[in-house]
């Protein structure tokens, strides 16, 4: 007994002093990868849509001259309890058919108070620009056992369903005690570092995590764009989509991530 007592005491002096040496970090730069997989894109569009010869041609087609994959850079900024997601310019540069889909962007400029629970978000849909200024997304997150490594960084699973049908899952870092996150992700005990859309076939993971001093000037609100609400924007997009069919659920979808 007096031996497992002094092993106890040992890993717990050792937990303590481990955390005690940890480092947190509240301020940086996020490098993240979406990534697109638009073999899937193609054959779920081909099977909504199997009388559509159009849908059928365009997946071998792309199979034959495209990798499954797109990949959009971005860089999240964060200072404690504001972050801004900054995507990069699209480096492909051939016109294929995963320019077709509203889920292959990157559209959002975000700036995040997660202290006020307010986001300004400059959004380009096709050729409008619009400043959303809301509350943030809540997000009713279920907290796992499950833990995986990204970009360094020890992260936690946790799950959750948005837009009533959309499967979430993220993973978020505790050394990074920020609530933040890529898009309009956020609301976690740690910074997400990562998240999959498993049914929309898209994923956003952290290449890189700068642990660096951040200016206050680095962290400004868009500022182009039609000034409106979320709801705002949602009624303007499906009076313009009305006649869209089931290719408007896809775009009002993308839209709202």
């Amino acid at each position: 007994m007096k031996l497992k007592h002094a092993i106890l005491t040992l890993i717990c002096t050792i937990n303590y002093a481990m955390a005690q040496n940890a480092r947190f970090v509240h301020q940086g730069i996020i490098e993240f990868e979406k990534k697109i997989n638009i073999y899937a894109l193609l054959k779920d569009q081909a099977k909504r849509y199997p009388d559509n010869f159009w849908s059928a041609q365009a997946l071998e087609q792309y199979q034959k001259n495209n990798p499954q994959f797109k990949t959009l850079k971005s860089e999240l900024i964060f200072k404690n309890d504001l972050t801004l997601f900054n995507p990069m310019a699209d480096e492909s540069t051939n016109n294929s058919w995963a320019n077709n889909f509203a889920s292959a962007k990157q559209n959002n400029i975000i700036l995040t108070n997660l202290k006020s629970g307010t986001g300004v978000n400059q959004k380009s849909v096709y050729e409008e620009t619009y400043l959303v200024k809301d509350s943030i997304r809540k997000i009713n997150w279920k907290i796992t056992d499950e833990f995986r490594t990204i970009a360094g960084y020890d992260c936690r699973r946790a799950n959750a369903l948005i837009m009533d049908s959309i499967y979430v899952v993220a993973f978020y870092a505790e050394s990074i005690p920020v609530s933040g996150g890529p898009e309009t992700f956020s609301g976690l005990p740690g910074m997400i570092l990562g998240v999959a859309l498993p049914r929309e076939h898209i994923t956003w993971f952290a290449t890189g995590v700068k642990d660096v001093e951040i200016a206050d000037d680095k962290l400004k609100a868009p500022t182009k764009g039609k000034p409106v609400s979320k709801k705002q924007l949602s009624d303007i997009l499906k009076g313009a989509l009305k006649d869209w069919g089931n290719y408007a659920s896809d775009i009002l979808k993308a839209a709202d991530m």
